[in-house]
Formats: C-alpha cells, sequence, structure tokens
C-alpha cells in the first residue's frame, strides 16, 4: 500500500522554511519595526477619536496620511530585506543547500508562527482601516480649509459665511462617482506640491478650468422640476449722509424653474435650464465677462445665434470659436465662496444693528476707512479701530463719552467686514471676484441681455427689458407701501 503523498500543509511549511531563514535581517526587522510602532500609535489615534478627542488639521494629516504611510512602508521593507539577504548570500554562494527545518513541535516556534498569523490579519484590518480614514478625512472640510491655511484661508472663511456652509466641500467639487474622484485626487496631488513648492497663483484665478459640469453637482439639491415661482427680495441701502438715512427696495424676482406639472419653462431658470434646449456661448476673456456670441438651440432643434453689436468678428469666425455650455456657473459663479463689496456689507451690518444707524456718518465714515490701505488683517483690525475711535472722539466728543459702547461694537463691525472679505498675503482686495448674480458692479446679466446681442437679420435680441428678471415693486423708499402690506401693517 502506498504512502499518503505530502498534505498542503507540508507544502506550506516547506514554502515557509526560506521566508523563515532569510526574514532574520536588520533590514526587515526594521521593516518590523515601523509598521508596529505605526499601528500603536494608529490605534491610540483611533481610540482617543472613539471618545470624542478629534485632532486639529496637522495631527490628521499625521494620523490619516503620514501614519499610514509609514505602515505600509514597513510592510514593503520586510519582503525588501528578504529579496536583498537572498540576493547578497546568492551572490556569495553562501546559500543553504536546504533550509533549516521547521519544528513545529518547537512550542516557541508555534507561537511565533500564530503570532506572525494573527499580526498578518489585524495589519490588513488596520490597513484598510487606515486607507478608508485617509481617504475620508482628505474628503472632510476640515483638511480642505484648514490643512493649506493661508492658501485656502480666504476661500475657507467664505464659505463659512455661506448659504452652503454646511454643504461638505466634495459634494460640490467632486459630487458623485468614481471617475471624478479619482481627478479630484490627481488634481490635489499637484496643489500640495504647488503649495509645497510656493508655485500657487495670489489670488487663486478664477474660472476654475476643467471644474466638473456644475448641473452634474447642483441639481443634486437644485434641478429645474423643483419649481420656485417668483421671490420677494428686500434689501435695505443706507445713505452716506449724518443720519445714515434708510430706504428700500422690493423686487419681485422671476426665479421659475420648470412647471412638474405642465412640463412648461418658467421665469429665468425655466428659460436657461429649459429640458431639451441648450445655450453655447463665446468668451473673449477668461474671467468670461466678456460675451460677443450666444447660440441658442431650442428644444425642437431650431438654432438662433446672437452676436454682439461691438463685436469686430465676422461670424463665421465667431462660430470657429471654443464654445462654452451654459450651466449654473454661468451667473452663479460664487454660490458659495461670496465675497462681498463694503457698502454691500455695511447696509447689511447697519440693518442688523451690529453697526448703529444712530451713529452720525456711520456709513460714509466706515466705507472710507474699509477701502484704505492695509498691509495686514492685524495692521487693518488695529488702525480700523483706532480711526473709527478718533473720528467721533474729535468730531463729536459728547457722543464720544456717552456712546462708547455703540462706537466699539461698530469698529467690531468693520474689523469683522473686512477680516471675511480682505486677504492681502492672497492679494483679495475689493472687486478681485467679480459676482454674475446681479448686474452692480459686474456686468453679470448684461453680459448678455444688454440689448445689443441681435440675430445677423436683427429681427431678434436677447431682451434686456427689467421685467424678463424681475418686478421693481419700490426702488430705493423709506417707506414703500409693499413693504407694509407685505408685513401686514
Amino acid at each position: 500500500m502506498n504512502a499518503a503523498g505530502p498534505t498542503l500543509f507540508d507544502w506550506a511549511r516547506r514554502a515557509a522554511r526560506p521566508v523563515f531563514y532569510l526574514g532574520n535581517n536588520r533590514v526587515s526587522q526594521l521593516g518590523v519595526v515601523l509598521t508596529t510602532a505605526s499601528a500603536i500609535t494608529l490605534l491610540t489615534f483611533y481610540t482617543t477619536e472613539f471618545f470624542g478627542v478629534h485632532p486639529g488639521p496637522y495631527v490628521g494629516i499625521i494620523t490619516y496620511l503620514i501614519l499610514p504611510g509609514v505602515f505600509v512602508l514597513g510592510l514593503l521593507i520586510i519582503p525588501a530585506g528578504i529579496a536583498r539577504k537572498l540576493r547578497r548570500e546568492r551572490r556569495a554562494g553562501q546559500l543553504p543547500p536546504t533550509y533549516p527545518q521547521i519544528n513545529l513541535a518547537d512550542v516557541r516556534l508555534r507561537e511565533t508562527i500564530y503570532f506572525v498569523i494573527v499580526m498578518s490579519g489585524l495589519n490588513l484590518a488596520l490597513f484598510l482601516t487606515a486607507t478608508y480614514r485617509g481617504v475620508h478625512y482628505m474628503d472632510s472640510t476640515q483638511f480642505c480649509g484648514l490643512t493649506c491655511h493661508s492658501v485656502m484661508l480666504p476661500e475657507y472663511t467664505a464659505y463659512q459665511n455661506s448659504p452652503h456652509a454646511r454643504v461638505a466641500c466634495i459634494a460640490c467639487h467632486i459630487g458623485p462617482g468614481a471617475p471624478w474622484f479619482v481627478r479630484s485626487k490627481l488634481s490635489g496631488a499637484y496643489q500640495v506640491l504647488s503649495v509645497n513648492l510656493n508655485l500657487y497663483s495670489r489670488p487663486i484665478p478664477t474660472p476654475i478650468e476643467n471644474l466638473r459640469p456644475s448641473r452634474e453637482t447642483c441639481e443634486q439639491c437644485h434641478w429645474p422640476l423643483k419649481f420656485h415661482g417668483d421671490k420677494v427680495v428686500v434689501r435695505a441701502h443706507f445713505a452716506d449722509d449724518e443720519a445714515n438715512a434708510k430706504t428700500y427696495t422690493v423686487l419681485s424676482m422671476h426665479t421659475g424653474g420648470v412647471d412638474p406639472l405642465t412640463r412648461q419653462p418658467v421665469g429665468n431658470h425655466g428659460v436657461h435650464l429649459m429640458p431639451g434646449a441648450q445655450i453655447d456661448y463665446y468668451a473673449a476673456d477668461h474671467e468670461r465677462q466678456q460675451i460677443p456670441y450666444v447660440r441658442y438651440q431650442q428644444a425642437d432643434g431650431q438654432v438662433v445665434e446672437y452676436v454682439a453689436s461691438d463685436t469686430g468678428q465676422p461670424l463665421e469666425e465667431l462660430r470657429a470659436q471654443p464654445l462654452r455650455q451654459m450651466d449654473c456657473m454661468d451667473c452663479h459663479n460664487r454660490p458659495t465662496h461670496i465675497f462681498e463689496l463694503p457698502g454691500p456689507a455695511l447696509d447689511r451690518a447697519l440693518d442688523a444693528g451690529r453697526l448703529d444707524p444712530a451713529l452720525p456718518f456711520a456709513k460714509k465714515q466706515g466705507l472710507e476707512l474699509l477701502q484704505l490701505s492695509y498691509t495686514s488683517q492685524a495692521e487693518a483690525a488695529s488702525q480700523l479701530r483706532a480711526r473709527w475711535r478718533d473720528f467721533y472722539r474729535t468730531q463729536y466728543p459728547a457722543l464720544f463719552n456717552t456712546r462708547r459702547q455703540a462706537i466699539e461694537q461698530g469698529a467690531d463691525a468693520l474689523v469683522d467686514i473686512y477680516s471675511r472679505n480682505i486677504f492681502p498675503q492672497m492679494n483679495i482686495f475689493w472687486g478681485t471676484y467679480a459676482n454674475n448674480l446681479g448686474h452692480d458692479p459686474a456686468p453679470g446679466c448684461f453680459r448678455c441681455h444688454d440689448g445689443a446681442h441681435s440675430t445677423a437679420d436683427g429681427s431678434r435680441s436677447i431682451p434686456n427689458d427689467c421685467s424678463t428678471c424681475h418686478a421693481l415693486l419700490a426702488f430705493e423708499e423709506p417707506d414703500p407701501d409693499i413693504l407694509r402690506t407685505l408685513r401686514g401693517q
């Protein structure tokens, strides 16, 4: 009767002999030390986070990016040391003809094997956890806004004061799906390199090239069938006189969309985002502020071309230019990273009571101080407070003594307005970024809706009638009737 052949266990034991022999080298031992040390540190950080201790952005880089890298490096060094010893002993002719036997009857050896098996399983689990946590951390708003602090401080500050302050950065900048996730990581690698080598632009140029089409991300929440109808907008304005005279402008914005019942386009969004229709345009400048050519393809396939009257290019040449398909970002180009202008920012502060309208010339003086040149935010904070106090101390000494708290609160409001809008270290000043939502002071809507974009035969023009976008219910009136009606007075 023939003896039974070698079992799988016997084969595994023979295969493990060279690993045990060649693994006894300093390089592999260094890999074991790196892997073990980083694993213990990672587990410590994960445990503290589980109990509510959340790391800052720089500790997060160490925890979720550097330590996992050291962990993987240690795992790679172990086989590298084995290969190195194999190559050196083979060249020197020192490889044994047969590797030492693995005697499982040896309790210490058996315990070592069990330990290696258990630790390999733990290492795999830790590697998968570290990979997941690292990717999750890189997708966090904290990582985006605070890691590259000097570069992203303006954008992160504006984001925190925006209507989308509770929407994660990746929801708009990456969106769903693997392809754009991969592209974002490749782009992010270059951005990290640019920051470390000081290659980035100041300010960050906009619009950003190769940004994901906004309809793929914006319409996760704002889609055309989400019918809005009209929206009443009330804007308070304060004059730059001594009394800071307050007036109101009341608008009925034809926000519109696509009516979910009739499927008909209504209002501004319905016309621009009508299903089946498409608007393409050619921008003569990088900032997309000059648009000499617009092509509108209707839902029935008919194409209408509009050319600006002041363009010097023939129609055929305009058709050959690279066209951009219009999407949300062409009007809402600052949906989150909104930088205010000093006048509207002061109006909002006065209307909210953060800057007391009873202080004489509060609007005028605030406007003058905010538009002065400062080398840094720290200098601006100091100078704004000092000049604001000096104005009321010298011009209104009695008021300075009786309304000191209101004056100090006003100084705080000026510093707050400046610090969230002006960043000298990134060359961001008043008006650095044009806001296309509206038409003041940037042309915005009037880039196309100026009445000067017409068809070749002059039979059709892009309208510039105010009522196309909104109904003006009151304009800079101190006590408009419509506002009292809306308030039920």
